[in-house]
């Protein structure tokens, strides 16, 4: 395929544990989106491509062959040689890396040596990377890391409470969603203003993984998910924040060892482990009225949701703006409306009608909070990362 500056399309890839998502945009500003789709389940019986409102089963035994699976639709709709750049998701970028990087061998050492911050996402990133190396030889490949939101915030928020030995070796929190972030706040500022962008602002992304972001001045203040994307919230299939002393009992009385507790907490826990039926919001809200567990589950993730809203609210002395997105947040307005059921006193009032119909501003007119759903696009952020980044590149 071609140099950057002689193809028309930049590829977007959004890699999670199980899946990757993607999008082809146009490489030049303002980057019209040409399609987009997902892989589901990787490396479970039967992944699952779904394009352009059709799905199908494909090989994808892990994320490198589900990137051959783009990287063939992707020849198929633009030409071999259609692109110009691809950008990666990438979860964790460490201490060391607050901005989008082009892609070196001295970059993928370094994400080698971080592995153990996020065994669950960067091996399999690393190994998409690789493999459209292969595949793409030069090409410019961009990592866009998804802690580099959150890289300003105020030291004590990103101080861990052990040893400080464990800070010197890089363990503090790092907080996650922040492509979905960035966008967020570009997006409120350009339809509630600067005032507003710049005012007191709780980003709630809410979708299979969860996080709040509390913001002031455009910038992360804190933020729920801390040194892994497992804490906070609890999630589809993550715990959130559990007792640490869980670990030592789990030991003792079913002699769980550290791997299968890392599995428990991530793959086992939050919706699925205290329903014990669903992950996904959707199978659960058509099950609560029957099923005691699903509704219990639902219950308790709009109740650590709004008891993190009104935390996130103390540490900035109040709150101007809150907004959802995430699938979650903003395709689930009986979520949004009891997540937000409680937080008068933070002087939010929702407007029924308005979030039962999606509206971008679901707060009343004399609500003191202004409530918004804003859906996020965090491959639109990767592509204008990588323009950006390539753009600058260039600078002598």
């Amino acid at each position: 395929m071609t140099a950057a500056g002689d193809a028309d399309w930049i590829l977007a890839l959004n890699g999670g544990s199980s899946s990757l998502k993607f999008a082809v945009h146009r490489a030049s500003p303002p980057h019209a989106r040409r399609f987009s789709g997902k892989i589901d389940r990787i490396g479970s019986t039967g992944p699952v491509l779904t394009f352009r409102d059709t799905a199908r089963t494909v090989e994808a035994p892990d994320h490198a062959a589900a990137g051959d699976r783009v990287l063939d639709l992707v020849a198929a709709e633009v030409g071999a040689d259609g692109l110009g750049a691809v950008g990666h998701r990438v979860v964790h970028g460490g201490p060391d890396h607050a901005a989008p990087e082009p892609v070196t061998p001295a970059l993928l050492a370094d994400l080698r040596g971080m592995s153990p911050f996020d065994p669950e996402h960067l091996p399999s990133e690393i190994a998409l990377i690789e493999r459209l190396a292969e595949r793409l030889g030069d090409l410019p490949q961009v990592a866009c890391f998804d802690t580099a939101f959150h890289a300003g915030m105020p030291p004590v928020a990103r101080m861990l409470p052990l040893p400080r030995r464990y800070e010197a070796q890089g363990v503090r929190k790092y907080g996650f969603h922040g492509l979905s972030y960035a966008y967020l706040m570009e997006e409120l500022e350009r339809t509630a203003g600067r005032e507003a962008a710049t005012g007191q602002v709780i980003l709630a992304h809410l979708g299979h993984g969860a996080s709040l972001a509390a913001l002031r001045d455009g910038k992360s203040i804190d933020t729920t998910m801390s040194f892994t994307p497992a804490s906070g919230l609890p999630m589809g299939t993550r715990s959130g924040d559990l007792d640490p002393g869980l670990v030592w009992y789990l030991a003792r009385t079913e002699n769980m060892t550290p791997r299968e507790f890392q599995t428990l907490v991530h793959h086992r826990s939050g919706l699925l482990g205290v329903s014990e039926t669903a992950s996904d919001m959707r199978d659960l809200l058509a099950a609560e009225a029957g099923d005691v567990r699903a509704a219990e589950a639902i219950e308790l993730f709009c109740y650590q949701t709004r008891k993190w809203i009104g935390a996130m609210a103390a540490v900035l002395g109040g709150l101007d703006t809150l907004v959802f997105a995430g699938g979650i947040g903003e395709n689930a307005p009986v979520i949004r409306e009891r997540c937000c059921r409680g937080l008068e006193f933070l002087g939010l009032e929702l407007n029924a009608a308005a979030n039962a119909r999606g509206e971008a501003v679901i707060s009343t007119a004399g609500s003191r909070v202004t409530a918004r759903v804003i859906p996020t696009d965090e491959e639109l952020m990767i592509v204008r990362a990588v323009h950006r980044t390539l753009e600058e590149a260039r600078i002598p």
